[in-house]
């Protein structure tokens, strides 16, 4: 079982140019489609939130029932759910400006147990910024990581919700130390500060850095650096893109067994390829298509 822990959202999708274009809803939130994407890869996966009970927060649990994500560790709440209005830009990459005061997610709490099995929990995006609930998904995070359970994190930076950015970054390093794999893009990590090499000192199995169609690469501890190539596509819009990342190489560490910092150590250069290439291949049928609807597990060779 992988838990994904996070917050689930409505994009708000443009239909066409400029800024009164119709807006389409689309079911998102970076954990959310991860959650997704796991589930229409195969694995067993379960879904830790603080949900609406309004029928935007109807529809998503619906989807995730139907991609086999279990709910049952899903707090509800009468609050509204959140909103991200997207903008695409002509290359296909997507910005957001976020409706978050007193919605749902924002009052999660921490947990009294996750699913039994559970051999990771992947955690990131807006769930670590917006108090209270940003401090109970870091206290998810710290327990987990205490218990030796392998964690994942994914940053995936919305500037525009971060008030005092040294103050995130300085609670960003905090973490590191509970985490096993940090995944982020190349704009967070510039955004962030530091370098792959002073993240994997303070804590991280491997680094995984994604630069968009140019690949990913992955950084490990023992000086290794494995790169993939990105896979050529049509890009439609890029939501959702890294968040297919995220799922693909949870995925493919649970198919090799390898759900332990240990294992992602021993990885070694064909494994870190077989699993990258898996990932980017992953990350370009979601690009080819409008919002985050990654792909089936039959989509992509393994």
């Amino acid at each position: 079982m992988i838990v994904v822990a996070g917050e689930a959202l409505i994009d708000l999708v443009p239909q066409g140019t400029g800024a009164l274009a119709a807006l389409r809803p689309a079911l998102g939130g970076g954990p959310y489609n991860t959650a997704v994407a796991l589930g229409r890869l195969g694995s067993p996966a379960a879904f830790c939130s603080r949900v609406s009970y309004d029928a935007f927060g109807t529809a998503l649990l619906d989807r995730l029932r139907e991609t086999g994500v279990d709910v049952s560790p899903v707090q509800r709440g009468a609050e509204p759910t959140t909103l991200a209005v997207a903008s695409v830009d002509a290359d296909g990459s997507a910005a957001y400006s976020f409706y978050v005061e007193g919605t749902a997610d924002r009052l999660f709490s921490v947990p009294a147990a996750l699913p039994s099995g559970t051999r990771a929990v992947s955690f990131g995006t807006c769930s670590l910024v917006l108090e209270p609930g940003a401090s109970a998904y870091e206290e998810l995070l710290r327990e987990t990581a205490a218990r030796g359970v392998f964690t994942a994190l994914d940053p995936n930076i919305r500037a525009g919700l971060i008030p005092d950015p040294d103050a995130y970054r300085a609670r960003f390093k905090s973490w590191l130390p509970s985490v096993s794999l940090l995944k982020l893009s190349a704009e967070d990590a510039e955004w962030i500060g530091g370098s792959p090499r002073e993240w994997l000192a303070a804590g991280p199995a491997a680094v995984v850095v994604t630069r968009g169609g140019a690949g990913m690469t992955a950084y490990t501890r023992d000086g290794g650096e494995h790169a993939v190539a990105g896979e050529r596509v049509a890009v439609v819009d890029t939501i959702g893109a890294g968040d297919t990342v995220n799922a693909a190489l949870l995925h493919g560490l649970a198919v090799r067994d390898a759900l332990s910092e240990e294992a992602v150590s021993g990885l070694g250069a064909e494994g870190w390829a077989g699993l990258l290439g898996f990932a980017a291949r992953a990350a370009a049928v979601t690009c080819s298509r409008a919002g985050a609807e990654p792909p089936y597990a039959h989509e992509i060779a393994a």
